[in-house]
């Protein structure tokens, strides 16, 4: 007779991560529930305000884990100085929140996985990144910093606490690759700034079985570089993208004209270079399904 399967609690489970994180869990006959920010309305869902600080610790006792994916967009408007405020209280108060209440619990949760970024390391050149590199000092790096420091209560009572470091999520559900194809399928892609800026990649479906293998892992935590084993620089992803879509690649984006355009954000999201490893997956015995990216490409446009 199987055994039963966890039942687990998702934040962010309407973004496009959450949602194919959410069928594959119920596809493997986990009980799942959504937090949601409004009355419940259904059994599998649960109320939380995280701005507010109101969580009921014991609606999450029936769970045995929780998969924290819900943040302020990064992508989406100019870095004022509100906006990020607001990317980082939204990291730092609903992880904060969550570790607080599972911490309380006799009974509940006892893995708490938080989503967080390769943005962690800041801007490092060809310098290969592993689990154990130290932080950078910009703007995303003390993010990241702070929304995996928000889960020491939840570490402090015993709870495995697990941090997916993730890269460039590929999908054509959502994220950056639905925003480069217009402008690629054109023929008017190319690289930006030098091109030379390593980008981290990892299929969605690699994605999602990462944070499967994580659930499932007993010994996994802390860190872990959740992003293929082989990433490319800009100008090679843009090659890439431009000969699966059988279109030239030949106006690169200058980096004066990516600041201008986007401020801070053209440093923190495309011009800087993380070339990181996903050396603990590996380690834990995780097999990608996508480890080279034009085949990834290839697969996920069907091309």
């Amino acid at each position: 007779m199987n055994e039963p399967r966890p039942a687990v609690l998702v934040s962010g489970a309407s973004g496009f991560v959450g949602q194919a994180l959410l069928q594959a869990l119920r596809r493997a006959g986990h009980e799942v529930a959504r937090l949601v920010r409004r009355p419940a309305a259904a059994e599998d869902e649960v109320t939380w305000d995280p701005a507010a600080g109101q969580l009921e610790a014991g609606e999450l006792a029936r769970f045995q884990a929780v998969v924290h994916l819900a943040g302020e967009s990064i992508s989406q408007g100019r870095w004022t100085a509100a906006k990020k405020a607001r990317i980082l209280r939204s990291r730092v108060d609903g992880t904060r929140l969550l570790a607080e209440a599972v911490a309380t619990l006799e009974h509940g949760p006892r893995t708490l996985l938080v989503a967080s970024a390769v943005g962690y390391y800041g801007s490092r050149g060809d310098e290969a990144l592993s689990e154990e590199s130290p932080p950078g000092q910009d703007f995303l790096a003390q993010v990241c910093q702070a929304w995996e420091s928000a889960a020491e209560p939840a570490r402090g009572a015993g709870i495995r606490t697990v941090h997916t470091r993730f890269g460039l999520i590929l999908s054509p559900a959502g994220g950056a690759l639905p925003r480069l194809l217009p402008l690629f399928a054109l023929g008017l892609g190319g690289r930006l700034g030098s091109g030379r800026q390593y980008w981290s990649w990892i299929a969605l479906d690699d994605v999602v079985g990462a944070i499967m293998h994580a659930l499932a892992d007993g010994q996994l935590a802390g860190a872990v570089n959740t992003v293929a084993p082989n990433p490319v620089s800009n100008a090679e992803f843009s090659a890439m993208l431009a000969r699966v879509l059988g279109r030239p690649a030949i106006l690169p984006a200058p980096a004066a004209a990516l600041r201008l355009a986007l401020g801070e954000m053209a440093d923190g999201l495309l011009l800087a270079s993380q070339r990181a490893l996903p050396t603990r997956l590996e380690g834990s015995g995780f097999r990608f399904q996508q480890t080279e990216l034009e085949p990834t490409l290839r697969s996920l446009l069907k091309r």
